[in-house]
């Protein structure tokens, strides 16, 4: 009986001590990649640097019930908002299409276009499935060396990490923030999405799912 409550006394050390370093890990994880961005995340649109094209991130336009989606609606209203002011030219609009039913790109074009925003100023990327897809086909398809990310304040610093590391000179502007009531899983997994990018771009080698022919974003005047 005594060997059995050692074996546990054991395990549970163990255990214990895998949790602690596993935290210790993604605690530097995130600070690396909170503290990298810091400069090149922005929520004052006075103080945005400008530039030609703003990738706007998708997200779902709705959420169960049928509501809408206060992100979607938040990224959406700021993307407008920096095209109006014209800190960006054109929008290009990233975000995931994976079933005939469920389309974020045309989504987003279409509260754009109710805003405002003209068609000629939007360009459409249906294979944005994840930041990391979005980022890299910015740079690798649609040509841009640098943008401006348009997306929540939680997921500002993991966007500009993995636009860097795939080659865009990139800033953000973050949308109103969303309160933590609504928001509070969002962010808790963001957690771990940092980890994770790290992982993708130092030890995976990720790159997005698909890439394509280029194509040519034409930005024309406001």
């Amino acid at each position: 009986m005594k060997w059995l409550i050692r074996k546990r006394r054991v395990a549970t050390a163990i255990l214990l001590a895998a949790i602690a370093v596993a935290t210790t890990i993604a605690t530097l994880f995130n600070w690396w990649v909170v503290r990298g961005g810091d400069a090149s995340v922005f929520t004052d649109i006075s103080t945005l640097p400008a530039n030609d094209v703003g990738l706007v991130l998708g997200t779902a336009p709705t959420v169960k019930g049928g509501r809408t989606n206060l992100h979607f609606r938040n990224r959406i209203a700021a993307a407008a908002e920096l095209w109006r002011v014209g800190k960006v030219k054109h929008l290009l609009l990233s975000g995931d299409n994976h079933t005939a039913t469920y389309d974020e790109p045309t989504a987003m074009k279409g509260a754009l276009l109710a805003l405002g925003v003209p068609e000629r100023a939007m360009t459409l990327d249906y294979a944005g499935v994840r930041t990391l897809d979005s980022v890299v086909r910015a740079r690798k398809v649609f040509g841009q060396a640098r943008l401006t990310l348009i997306t929540d304040d939680f997921h500002a610093h993991r966007a500009v990490f993995l636009a860097r590391h795939s080659g865009v000179e990139a800033v953000v502007f973050c949308s109103e923030r969303v309160p933590a009531s609504w928001s509070f899983r969002s962010r808790a997994r963001e957690v771990a999405a940092r980890c994770l990018a790290a992982l993708d771009v130092f030890v995976f080698r990720r790159g997005p799912h698909f890439l394509g022919e280029p194509v040519e974003i034409q930005i024309a005047a406001q």
